[in-house]
């Protein structure tokens, strides 16, 4: 195989622009949190919501820390992939924490509900996309290859 044979893709994956969408998305819910909870009672639960979903100062933080590791995790296919099983690692437990809390407020520290529950069983799919689904990086003479 020649050169010429073998051309590189340039831009971005999918990978890398789902990676960047969602943390972009987390970021800005993150900060648009602080906007309506403050910085007091840092872990309390309350009524306070963000376009239907929970919010407190603890949970805003939680939505910045995975924005800003999304958006450095688009930066690379590997890395995108990375920040899929970041969110299997973080979203299974919080939606399982979740489903549980809606029910035990005393308990639910994130101030989670049950918009939260379905928008963490959302990442969890757009993290097992990012996982399993395979990219094309390289064509050959026109034909895509699958790059995993």
């Amino acid at each position: 195989m020649t050169k010429q044979d073998v051309r590189r893709r340039s831009g971005w994956t999918v990978h890398q622009l789902l990676a960047a969408v969602i943390g972009g998305l987390y970021l800005l819910a993150g900060i648009a949190g602080f906007f309506v909870t403050g910085f007091d009672d840092f872990a309390r639960h309350g009524h306070e919501s963000l376009l239907g979903f929970g919010v407190n100062p603890l949970h805003n933080i939680v939505h910045i820390l995975i924005g800003v590791l999304g958006l450095g995790m688009a930066a690379s296919l590997s890395l995108a992939r990375g920040f899929g099983w970041v969110l299997m690692i973080v979203y299974t437990p919080a939606l399982l924490y979740g489903s549980w809390a809606v029910s035990h407020p005393e308990r639910n520290f994130l101030n989670i509900n049950v918009a939260d529950n379905w928008l963490h069983f959302v990442s969890v799919l757009a993290g097992l996309a990012l996982i399993v689904l395979p990219s094309r990086r390289e064509t050959r003479k026109g034909v895509a290859t699958p790059e995993f």
